[in-house]
């Protein structure tokens, strides 16, 4: 049994800026799983994900770098397009292909303490996949795509159609500060961690950006400040990476205020470079140390 399995799609990103135009791996799972990658191997992991055919040397670099994943086999992968203008804040985005949602026959002999599902689309897990993955361990969900819906290849903001039902399976929920406000409706993190505490979450874990964190776990309130970067160079996958620090430390007995601290530092390791984290824990450890000097 391992002790935490991601499960979620991995994309092919296309960035077109005014100066270039890339190709990428990106998604919730890509994030998390290099992440736990540079980590101790204290705590055992495995990835969960699809991908087509023609995008599968993706996976193949993830096994050579130790990874331990299982891939099934979708019609498509998700092929994210994002293009931006001379403001970096203006992103207009589309999706280009759509990977197979998946299925109850995909995870039900899947084993794992935790299973984080790293949504991109809202019709990634429907609520009987959760369920199932409630039956086994404990269930962490990042919201994000469950308030994504792809119309004529256009992405567009919408309500989370299962809320209810797939909170009723779920321990952990991470969201920010925009998602919190769709699900809730309500505009400051202490209330909305109450509120998503009486539906059934007892871990609620939303980050605020510059702002910092808050954690509400068995009715006590966290705050974790954020942590200065030396540089800004991007900030994509900085959500998936603060999950991976949260976890990977809650999954080794840590309190939510220390499994926070690290979940941040790591985050802003991160956001000083571009793609998936690439440090170390003693970095990790470095940066709190300091910040704890001043």
């Amino acid at each position: 049994m391992k002790d935490i399995c991601c499960i979620g799609h991995i994309t092919l990103d296309k960035i077109i800026t005014p100066q270039k135009e890339v190709y990428m791996n990106g998604g919730t799972a890509f994030y998390f799983a290099y992440g736990m990658n540079h980590l101790p191997k204290n705590v055992s992991f495995q990835l969960v994900t699809s991908m087509g055919e023609k995008e599968i040397q993706a996976v193949r670099t993830m096994r050579e770098a130790g990874i331990d994943v299982v891939c099934h086999q979708s019609r498509n992968t998700v092929f994210f397009e994002n293009k931006y203008g001379h403001n970096m804040n203006n992103r207009q985005q589309r999706v280009l292909a759509k990977a197979d949602p998946f299925t109850v026959n995909q995870v039900q002999d899947l084993e794992a303490r935790v299973f984080h599902l790293g949504s991109l689309l809202a019709d990634d897990f429907a609520p009987e996949v959760v369920k199932c993955l409630a039956a086994k361990g404990r269930v962490s969900i990042d919201v994000q795509g469950y308030l994504r819906e792809v119309r004529n290849q256009h992405v567009y903001a919408v309500d989370w159609k299962d809320k209810m039902e797939v909170l009723r399976y779920t321990d952990i929920l991470k969201l920010n500060e925009y998602e919190m406000e769709a699900i809730t409706g309500l505009h400051d993190p202490h209330d909305v961690a109450k509120q998503i505490s009486q539906w059934g979450v007892r871990e609620v874990v939303i980050t605020l950006g510059d702002y910092g964190s808050v954690i509400w776990y068995d009715g006590q309130f966290y705050e974790i400040p954020a942590y200065k970067p030396r540089q800004t160079v991007d900030a994509t996958g900085c959500g998936d990476t603060y999950s991976t620090g949260y976890l990977y430390c809650r999954a080794q007995g840590e309190s939510p205020l220390e499994s926070g601290r690290f979940a941040a530092a790591m985050c802003t390791l991160k956001l000083e470079h571009s793609g998936p984290f690439d440090r170390t824990i003693d970095d990790i450890r470095a940066l709190i140390a300091s910040d704890n000097k001043q």
